[in-house]
């Protein structure tokens, strides 16, 4: 099986238009010869970081520093929630990801996760569930119930990981846990860092997960040897793919499957920051390697595998925000030399960080974008 890094030249990128002029009211409309897309600014937002889709065509946006609100799909935002519990922020940590219950229209839960403090300088992510209210100005969160923790909590403000995921069937969700920048617990059985999570909604621990029978946190485990995984999410085959930040450079994006060792920190395609090289996955073969990966790193955040019509032509493909490499970048299935998958291209929005992509519900595609503390809601259409 063939599995590409990308090595991209300015040539293969699209540059968007000009930054939107300060102080206006009304979202503005940019279009460039260099992407397929007119791209129309939203809403702002202070270091935002997830989004998802209410029934109602409205959306729901966390902030880093422990804020969640709702925006509509013409920009009018919504007041702080209230109900939401004492949040972590520094570093990479604070609010992160919130998505919906599958039966949300009936019960009105949803599920976040977040950075809550430990002692002795310790810190992990927790993932939480609420019921949710809405107002005309705001809403609140009650009955919040923590179902899953990160263990142990140890020092330090990166890699937490905590996307969330659930399965089409809506009976099983998946969380990302990251390795917390200390290396070996990706490995390491008795902890749950650098691994991928699998549970019941309520948070207990299905009998047929690979390391049931060895009990505590290892019981949760569904997949292992993770680094710093920021996305998540389900094709339309039903297949979880996962992608995670290389130490420096090799950025990977996989097809996660049960009990899989993914290798970290033993191989990978990227070295350590010291320039202490890390043998790569070809020289190890009993640990899956990535199928596509990065040198150099484009920094992934937020993926979605696109299924509307209005981008006909992208239907099945992956959308991955790039940090470092300031761009959404397109993953297609359909490679040359038989990989299973690769870069198409990728596109510079506005020359800002993607943060996070979801499809709306007419097909539209819809982009967190940050500079600094600032952030931007943009929506994708497709160019006249």
């Amino acid at each position: 099986m063939t599995r590409p890094y990308f090595l991209m030249s300015a040539a293969m990128i699209g540059l968007a238009g000009l930054p939107a002029c300060a102080g206006e009211s009304q979202p503005e409309t940019q279009q460039d010869s260099g992407v397929p897309f007119e791209i129309t600014e939203v809403a702002e937002f202070t270091q935002p970081w997830a989004l998802v889709f209410l029934p109602d065509g409205r959306m729901l946006v966390t902030e880093k520093p422990g804020n969640m609100r709702w925006v509509t799909q013409g920009g009018e935002t919504s007041d702080p929630f209230a109900g939401l519990p004492a949040v972590d922020e520094g570093g990479q940590g604070g609010l992160g990801d919130v998505i919906l219950h599958p039966d949300f229209e009936d019960n009105s839960t949803i599920y976040f996760s977040y950075v809550e403090a430990g002692e002795g300088d310790t810190r992990g992510a927790v993932v939480a569930t609420a019921t949710l209210s809405l107002t005309e100005n705001g809403g609140a969160l009650s009955d919040v119930t923590t179902i899953w923790r990160q263990n142990p909590k140890v020092t330090g403000r990166g890699h937490f990981g905590h996307r969330l995921a659930f399965s089409p069937d809506g009976d099983y969700l998946f969380i990302s846990s990251g390795e917390r920048q200390k290396f070996d617990p990706a490995q390491d059985m008795a902890q749950n860092l650098g691994k991928i999570i699998r549970l019941y909604p309520d948070g207990s621990v299905p009998e047929d997960n690979p390391f049931y029978d060895q009990g505590g946190v290892t019981a949760q485990i569904w997949s292992f040897g993770h680094r710093n995984p920021l996305g998540l999410a389900f094709n339309e085959k039903g297949e979880l793919w996962e992608h995670e930040m290389g130490p420096r450079h090799g950025d990977e994006f996989q097809l996660i499957e049960r009990g899989e060792n993914y290798g970290y920190p033993i191989v990978s395609n990227g070295d350590h920051y010291s320039g202490e090289e890390i043998p790569d996955h070809d020289t190890r073969p009993e640990f899956r390697a990535p199928d596509a990966y990065w040198v150099p790193a484009i920094s992934p955040a937020g993926l979605i595998f696109y299924g509307g019509e209005m981008f006909e032509s992208w239907k099945g493909d992956a959308f991955i925000g790039g940090l470092s490499s300031r761009a959404l970048v397109r993953v297609t299935f359909d490679c040359e030399d038989g990989a299973t998958a690769c870069e198409a291209e990728r596109y510079s929005i506005n020359d800002q960080r993607v943060r996070e992509i979801e499809e709306g519900p007419d097909g539209t595609i819809w982009v967190l974008t940050e500079s600094g503390s600032d952030g931007t809601l943009v929506k994708l259409t497709p160019a006249e």
